[in-house]
């Protein structure tokens, strides 16, 4: 995850806002950007119009007019939203004033954006069908965890917000139509049912030294009112049981998919020939890499051995050892720009959280001085104390993990988001841009001479390709060629040796993130790009990283066409 990575719906690609003096909340939002003379009065009105719709996005970012608000979803609301974006496309590409050919590619990154989100909205019709459009637009964590103000002022925040979720949890239980597959409703149930807990336990604690005993009274009922609403909620998703099958979107909305959000247009057959070679390509390296590691192991035994040096002080402070680390071989090597000083804690991931071993929440620009914080989770304690053993990463492995999320990954990549020169850099980091891009960086940190050679540190990298590469394999499988959830989870075991615990959370996540194929496809994209751009010069690399993280985060098709003086985008693999 980057950022406030809600990946369907509002904001369906991890964002980031600009400070514009023309978006005031408090003025009347435009239907749109129609009727605009110039292309930066078009996009100014499309802002202004798009925070209102989605102020949960908005808040995220720092605009914190917003806080304590929640998108409408009644089917009005819905409605409204759908209506938004399909206006926003048509006058966008309909838009004639005069343009700079910056302002052209701002357009068309615009356009990519709304027809992005409107996939998850209208085609998909994921407020009908997958809860998880609604878990990350509820998360409070903004006025918990990010000290944007003192904390009477964040309290007063989080009871706005907690007071509105009864409202939306019954718009979410009106739209949601049960029975939903098996993943659906353990994702639904955990999603909604650890945010009950966080209301009245963390969240509570965090405001503990407000001594203000009204507002800690209207704390409390707010808190226990919106965690009796989650419950409910929670209790109505678990309420029919699960089914084996209606997780799958098929082929045809796959493909729009992923033209509509990514720009790529190759076809599903050609697209899993990749991925399989990839898959392939890695499994060779780790051969290769065990046979002097773990000489006469098998390559489940040799993975196993790689994961059985783990920290024993937990992942929590080996990643914060590993951080400075990391920072300093960008350095020594000088292979990207590191814009600015800022740096990124390490915590727990708070309970409702816990879907992925870990992610990063990354204030944006409207922010300032504030910390980002890379999340770790602990083992889900359902599982037996084999699992749970297993599921804590070992120390390379969790290495290439702090890679992707902190140096040089979606850390680093939101620093130079952060000073792109479009807006709508700014704005919208794609997907595929962010989880290719902090993928990519695993494999090009050890090609760079990170660990100088060691076989455990490069079966650490390798274990996190092949699980991109499982995830790649798993979203076209389970959405388009019959796959079943028992079928992903062999695939993760057997082909990309990834422990029991993994391999369940990992094929459950493909059924409602079909978007989780984006690692693999944009690493792969972004490297051949890269040896197309530099001609295979390594010096290049830093002037191909700068330039690369420049864009902020549109479709990298889009990308390509603009570095390689490309007239069209395309996917190139």
């Amino acid at each position: 995850m980057t950022r406030k990575f809600a990946r369907f719906g509002g904001a369906a690609m991890a964002a980031t806002l600009l400070v514009l003096t023309a978006c005031n909340a408090s003025e009347k939002a435009p239907a749109s950007g129609s009727g605009a003379k110039t292309w930066t009065e078009f996009r100014d009105n499309f802002l202004a119009g798009y925070f209102p719709l989605n102020p949960n996005f908005a808040v995220y970012q720092g605009k914190h007019e917003f806080d304590g608000k929640l998108p409408d979803w009644s089917p009005e609301g819905l409605n409204k939203q759908i209506a938004f974006l399909e206006k926003t496309i048509a006058d966008a590409k309909a838009f004639d004033g005069d343009m700079t050919d910056a302002e052209k590619f701002e357009r068309d990154y615009l356009v990519h954006v709304a027809q992005g989100q409107l996939f998850f909205l209208k085609d998909a019709d994921f407020p009908h069908k997958n809860p998880a459009f609604y878990v990350g637009q509820l998360d409070p964590n903004v006025y918990i965890a990010r000290p944007y103000a003192d904390a009477t002022t964040r309290m007063k925040a989080f009871i706005a917000y907690a007071q509105k979720v009864p409202a939306a949890a019954e718009q979410i239980k009106a739209n949601i139509k049960l029975p939903l597959p098996a993943t659906f409703v353990k994702y639904g149930t955990a999603g909604f049912g650890g945010f009950a807990d966080y209301y009245t336990g963390d969240a509570k604690k965090a405001f503990a030294e407000v001594k203000d005993p009204e507002l800690q009274k209207q704390f409390d009922d707010a808190a226990a009112k919106a965690a009796a609403s989650m419950k409910d909620l929670a209790a109505y998703i678990g309420s029919k049981p699960g089914t084996a099958y209606g997780y799958a979107i098929g082929a045809d909305q796959f493909a729009k998919m992923i033209l509509t959000n990514e720009a790529v247009d190759t076809s599903l057959d050609e697209l899993e020939r990749i991925g399989q070679a990839d898959l392939k390509r890695n499994q060779d390296a780790l051969k290769a890499a065990c046979a002097t590691y773990a000489a006469g192991m098998t390559i489940a035994d040799c993975m196993k051995k790689m994961n059985s040096d783990k920290p024993t002080d937990g992942p929590v402070a080996e990643a914060r050892r590993q951080l400075p680390t990391l920072r300093a071989f960008l350095v020594e090597k000088d292979l990207v720009t590191i814009p600015g000083t800022e740096q990124a804690q390490v915590e727990e991931s708070p309970p409702y959280n816990r879907q992925n071993s870990a992610y990063i929440d990354i204030p944006g620009p409207y922010e300032k001085g504030l910390p980002s914080v890379y999340y770790i989770s602990p083992p889900d304690p359902s599982w037996d104390k084999a699992t749970q053993d297993a599921f804590v990463p070992g120390k390379k492995d969790l290495l290439f993990t702090s890679v992707h999320e902190v140096w040089p990954g979606h850390f680093l990549n939101f620093l130079h988001s952060n000073r792109a020169e479009s807006i709508f850099g700014k704005l919208f980091v794609g997907y595929a841009f962010a989880e290719g891009w902090a993928h990519y960086t695993e494999e090009m940190m050890w090609d760079a001479g990170l660990g100088n050679g060691d076989p455990e540190t490069h079966i650490g990298q390798l274990s996190n390709a092949l699980l991109r590469d499982c995830r790649y394999l798993s979203a076209i499988g389970l959405h388009t060629k019959g796959m079943t959830v028992a079928d992903s989870e062999k695939l993760f075991k057997e082909q990309c040796y990834q422990d029991d615990g993994n391999a369940k959370q990992q094929a459950a996540r493909g059924t409602y993130d079909p978007l989780y194929l984006n690692y693999t496809m944009g690493k792969l994209m972004i490297r051949k790009l890269r040896d197309d751009w530099t001609k295979g010069d390594r010096t290049k690399w830093k002037a191909f990283h700068d330039e690369f993280l420049s864009y902020g985060g549109p479709p990298i098709p889009m990308v390509r066409a603009a570095m390689m003086k490309e007239d069209m985008p395309k996917a190139v693999f």
